[in-house]
């Protein structure tokens, strides 16, 4: 059984949601809830492990679909503009404990929270930041991942 079935298997009773991007139609995305959080003891190793899943994960208020707070949307918006589109939002108003735990885990008092290949990048402002200066283009091409920006300036030559 590999790691992921296991985690999701031993997490599935405590009924939280993230929300991962399914094909829906080629070329299109849409997002669905998936429940993957354990107990309150389980939550920083869980945490530890949802941050790495993925090359970009997001805590938000709300979903990349429906964002329930203008941080949380201008995060999704940002990684829209950048040809973001795969990665794991998890909704913290579905959760308490995940609200508060994620906050306790990163040491960063608001939401969102953006990770890239497990390590806290930042929430809104700092992710806004980084799209202004530039930063950002260069952190997704860490990540194997071309921001579609520089599409869109070679466009406008």
């Amino acid at each position: 059984m590999n790691n992921s079935f296991r985690f999701v298997a031993r997490c599935v009773r405590s009924g939280s949601a993230v929300y991962m991007p399914r094909q829906a139609d080629p070329g299109r995305l849409r997002w669905a809830p998936v429940r993957v959080l354990c107990s309150a003891a389980d939550l920083e190793k869980n945490l530890g492990e949802m941050v790495k899943k993925d090359k970009v994960v997001v805590f938000m208020k709300g979903t990349p679909a429906q964002p329930m707070c203008g941080f949380s949307n201008a995060v999704v918006q940002i990684l829209r503009m950048h040809g973001v589109d795969s990665y794991a939002a998890y909704n913290v108003l579905d959760d308490q404990d995940l609200r508060q735990g994620v906050k306790d885990f990163s040491n960063w008092p608001t939401i969102p929270q953006v990770y890239f290949n497990g390590e806290f990048v930042g929430g809104c402002d700092i992710l806004l930041q980084m799209h202004q200066n530039g930063d950002l283009v260069e952190e997704l091409k860490k990540l194997g991942i071309r921001s579609a920006v520089l599409d869109a300036e070679k466009e406008s030559k």
